[in-house]
This record gives C-alpha cells, sequence and structure tokens, in this order.
C-alpha cells in the first residue's frame, strides 16, 4: 500500500478479507494474524520503496505494530457494541493514521488508506473538509460493513443497514465532489509557474566530487576555491535554466530539494547570483539548495525565495528531515507566507509533504500557491507526487513541486493534474504549469483536524461501551454485546 504503484481497488477489497479473517480467531490470535499481514506488507513497500535494508528494518516492526492496532481493536469490540459493530474499525483507522502523523516522524508516508485513491479525484474532494482521513473513513468503513453482512448475512437487519449506509456515503460523497469539479472549471486569471531541476548532463559533471570527497567532513576540508569551481557545473546550469523560463513568461520559478551546492561561507554569493538572475528578468525564483556548514552536522537543507527586486522573501529550513537517511537538524516548523503579484506563496520541502499538520499552516495562512522543492528516488517517486495532491485540496492551494529524481507534478486546489514530468525520462526536468493565481478556501485549512479528533472520540465512547457490555449486568451484557465469540448465534 502507498509504494511504487497502488491498485486503488484493492484498497477497498483487503481490508474485508482480513476483518472477515481475524473476526473468525480468538484475540490473541487474531493480533498475530494482524501483525503478519500488516508485517508483510510493510515489507513489501520497503521493499518497493527501495529501502529494504537492515537500518529500516526495526521501523517496519513499529509501522506493523501500529497498523494491526485497527483490526485488532475491531476484534476486541464489535461484538460488544451492538449496531454500532461497523464503526469500529474506521474509527480506529482514522485514529491510528491521524496519531502517526501527528507523533511520529513518519507522517503520512506509508500504511494511509486514503492515500491510495488521488486519482480519484471526485472522491477525494471530501478532503477539503475532514483532511485525507476522511477518505480512510469511507474505505475502512465500506470493508467494515462489508465483512459484517459477510459473517452474519443479508437476513441480519443490522448489517443491512450498516452495508446500505457506508455504500450510501461513498456514492453521495463521491456524486458531491463530483460536482464540485463540474461547477469549479479552471480560472482564466493564471500563474506561469516553471519547476527546474539540473540537467543530466551537469549533473553528471559533479557527481564524480561526492565519491571523491565521500564524506561531509572531507568535503568541509577541500580547497573553497575548488569547491566553488566544481558547485558552478550544477548551479550555473540552474541560473541559465531559470533565466531561459522567465524569458518564455514564467512568473515564478522554483527549484528542486538541494538542487544547489554551497560551501556556507560562500552562500551569499550563491543568493547574489539568483537575486541577479531574478532582478534582470523580473521573476520570483524559490532555490533549494544544501549548504555545507562548519558546524555538525554539517548541512542544512533550504528553500531561499528571492523576489525581481532582488530581495530574499524567506529562508526556510526542510522541518521534517527523512530519519536515518537525513541526519541533520529541523527548521523550526514555521512554513512562510509571502504575498506577491503572481498570489501569496508558501513553501515546504519534499518529505515536510507529509505532514497535513505542517502544510496547513499555509492553508490557515490563505496561502494560493505551494511551491514543493522535492528530491526523490525511483522507488517512491510516484507515492510521493500522490500523497501532495491531498495537500493541495485540503488547503485549497495550487501545488507545484519539482522533483528532482522522481516525479515532478503540479495540481490545482481541486487536485486536477496540471502537468506532470518524470526525472528519468528527459535529459533536463522542466515542468511549467498554468495555475490559479488564486487559492480556494477549505474547511480542514480553518478547523484543521477536528474530524480526526472525533474519529478518536467516538472509538473512545465505543470502548467505553464495550466495556459496560462486557462487565454490566447481565441483561445488558446480552443485549448490547451478542455472543462472545464471532459465528455463534
Amino acid at each position: 500500500m502507498q509504494a511504487a504503484w497502488d491498485i486503488a481497488l484493492l484498497a477497498w477489497l483487503y481490508p474485508v478479507l482480513l476483518l472477515r479473517s481475524i473476526r473468525s480467531f480468538g484475540p490473541l490470535a487474531a493480533f498475530g494474524v494482524a501483525l503478519a499481514s500488516t508485517a508483510v506488507s510493510t515489507t513489501v513497500w520497503l521493499a518497493l520503496a527501495d529501502l529494504l535494508s537492515p537500518p529500516f528494518l526495526p521501523i517496519a516492526l513499529v509501522l506493523a505494530l501500529v497498523h494491526a492496532v485497527p483490526y485488532t481493536l475491531d476484534r476486541l469490540l464489535y461484538l460488544r457494541v451492538g449496531r454500532w459493530a461497523s464503526a469500529v474499525f474506521p474509527a480506529a483507522v482514522v485514529t491510528v493514521e491521524f496519531a502517526v502523523a501527528s507523533v511520529t516522524p513518519f507522517g503520512t508516508i506509508q500504511g494511509v488508506l486514503g492515500a491510495t485513491q488521488a486519482e480519484n479525484t471526485a472522491l477525494i474532494q471530501v478532503s477539503s473538509l475532514t483532511g485525507v482521513y476522511g477518505v480512510s473513513l469511507l474505505i475502512a468503513w465500506t470493508a467494515s460493513a462489508a465483512a459484517l453482512l459477510w459473517e452474519r448475512g443479508a437476513a441480519d437487519r443490522s448489517s443491512r443497514n450498516a452495508a446500505v449506509a457506508a455504500v450510501s456515503a461513498v456514492v453521495l460523497v463521491t456524486a458531491l465532489g463530483g460536482a464540485r469539479l463540474v461547477f469549479s472549471p479552471l480560472p482564466d486569471d493564471t500563474v506561469r509557474v516553471a519547476g527546474v531541476s539540473a540537467s543530466q548532463a551537469a549533473w553528471e559533471e559533479l557527481r564524480p566530487t561526492f565519491h571523491e570527497y565521500d564524506s561531509l567532513e572531507a568535503l568541509l576540508a577541500a580547497d573553497r576555491a575548488e569547491m566553488r569551481a566544481r558547485f558552478a557545473a550544477v548551479n550555473d546550469d540552474l541560473l541559465a535554466a531559470t533565466g531561459r523560463e522567465a524569458e518564455a513568461g514564467a512568473e515564478v520559478v522554483v527549484w528542486a530539494e538541494s538542487a544547489a551546492f554551497t560551501m556556507e561561507s560562500d552562500r551569499d554569493l550563491l543568493v547574489e547570483d539568483i537575486a541577479r538572475v531574478a532582478r534582470r528578468h523580473g521573476v520570483y525564483v524559490n532555490a533549494g539548495m544544501s549548504v555545507y556548514t562548519e558546524e555538525a552536522p554539517h548541512l542544512r537543507n533550504q528553500m531561499v525565495l528571492v523576489d525581481p527586486a532582488g530581495t530574499v522573501l524567506w529562508t526556510y529550513d526542510k522541518s521534517h528531515p527523512i530519519p536515518i537517511l537525513e541526519p541533520y537538524e529541523p527548521g523550526d516548523g514555521r512554513v512562510p507566507v509571502a504575498d506577491t503579484p503572481a498570489g501569496r506563496l508558501a513553501t515546504v520541502i519534499c518529505y515536510d509533504g507529509d505532514f497535513p499538520g505542517t502544510v496547513r499552516q499555509a492553508g490557515a495562512a490563505g496561502a494560493d500557491i505551494l511551491l514543493v522543492g522535492a528530491n526523490t528516488w525511483e522507488g517512491i517517486k510516484e507515492m510521493h507526487a500522490r500523497n501532495a495532491v491531498f495537500r493541495a485540496v485540503e488547503n485549497g492551494v495550487s501545488l507545484v513541486r519539482q522533483a528532482s529524481r522522481g516525479r515532478a507534478n503540479a495540481v490545482d486546489p481541486l487536485g486536477r493534474t496540471l502537468a506532470t514530468v518524470d526525472y528519468y525520462t528527459a535529459e533536463r526536468q522542466l515542468l511549467v504549469a498554468h495555475v490559479p493565481r488564486e487559492g480556494v478556501p477549505t474547511v480542514y485549512a480553518r478547523v484543521g483536524d477536528v474530524f480526526a479528533w472525533l474519529c478518536a472520540a467516538a472509538l473512545l465512547a465505543l470502548a467505553a461501551a464495550a466495556v459496560r457490555a462486557r462487565y454490566g449486568p447481565g441483561p445488558v451484557r446480552a443485549a448490547r454485546g451478542g455472543p462472545e465469540r464471532p459465528g455463534r448465534g
């Protein structure tokens, strides 16, 4: 799930089969079956994402344990909550997904049911109200109701009603989302935004440097003038590409994550080169750069926005470095926003886009266009591009995401694809999109994760009801709980 490729339909089917299987076991065995299933799916995800290596195996175990929780809670509670039996699993799914995204370094990178539906543009409109978790709930609720109907048969009224309610909710949400798309045509007032990465030729010229200086310490010990000359192969290529896109009509140019390279002592020189291009062509440039610092951990991952007057409007450090792969200090977590004639601009960097709470700052601040610099790899290029679509719909922003070694994509505030290009199929990855100058207000941007918190509260209420049914008086237990083992009565 959420790997190099997804079959969206399977996200609706496999929980039905797993729930039906788990509900036939006792609680301990059910947990074992759930854990075995989630461990296999997480391992396959790591393999498809090119991350199947010893340092990531503990992370895989943690994620497998976490994703087994909704199935285990369902097995423990669903028999004891009467007509609310189908509600346990979806409430648990949303609660776990929200908890992982909010308090762990994993965000929504893996295991979010709703994220598998990024191409179903009508369905995902509900994200503007609920975040991606609303899509997850619809999938999980449908699966839970289907498993219940399978277990008890169509003659069981409560199971039949649950299935009808779940399917009706999916149909209604999809219909309303479709109507939103139909009655929200692309506006005429658009901004030309270009995303640029270094050409393959420029990168091949620089790449041997990183083999010769195979550690940050070795690179920092090298001659400054020598490193400046070597980095110029890529940096000059990016500056030239920026000038060409500005001459072609781009009002904003965004570079990929870590596109340029500079020693900290030379950083101001690079920024001045960017400012010179911005002034000459009257363009906003959001430049991604790796800055090598004398102070440990010797690296800063930044996006710097320069306006047409050559003024630096923001310097943003990546808020969420990838665990294990990026062992440097995160930024302060504040998403910058700048008012410009091109619209209200905001930025995040790559993995930051997998944290809805971080990106929501842009929506809450009324951003119109979110500029994302990314640098991925073959195994996650499709997954990361799909995940980013939800941040656009949630916050009502156009998203322009330039991704070296990955799939760059631009979508409008409703998640409709405006442009996309694969780094691996072009000598130079160049993304050009005409995006709406104004964003679309959304409920999610204003109220945040209220929906997810309500699901968590519902799960607690269901758990409390199950406890009362288990330990309350006999008649109450019989009325609410039903049989203690599935498949009986």
